[in-house]
């Protein structure tokens, strides 16, 4: 199970964002390329990084003598189980009464 608030608290940082948000564009990237989009030095990338592992959203694979980065999903997935996805369903059945409210509304309004 996720430590939860690991996540939330590698998330509130925007430039932890940043660096998701590029492994999500391309996975398997090494810590000097994910230098290359920060204006940062590359031991802050790397602590970021680290934090980024400890809460589990990256895993990381060595390749020789490079260590190259992947997103990890699971932990977002998790958090998207437990509060968000319980409630999504009733969105959509939400979302779907009111369509057909709607409808018939709009149906009546012709038939006069």
């Amino acid at each position: 199970m996720t430590d939860v608030d690991a996540v939330f608290r590698a998330l509130a940082d925007p430039t932890r964002r940043r660096i998701l948000d590029r492994l999500h564009e391309r996975g398997g990237q090494t810590l000097g390329e994910l230098c290359g989009d920060v204006e940062m030095s590359r031991q802050a990338v790397s602590k970021h990084l680290a934090l980024l592992e400890s809460a589990g959203l990256v895993s990381a694979l060595r390749r020789g003598r490079e260590k190259l980065h992947f997103l990890d999903p699971v932990p977002i997935q998790e958090i998207h189980d437990r509060w968000i996805g319980k409630f999504e369903r009733a969105r959509v059945q939400a979302i779907s009464d009111l369509r057909a409210a709607l409808e018939d509304n709009d149906d009546d309004d012709r038939a006069e």
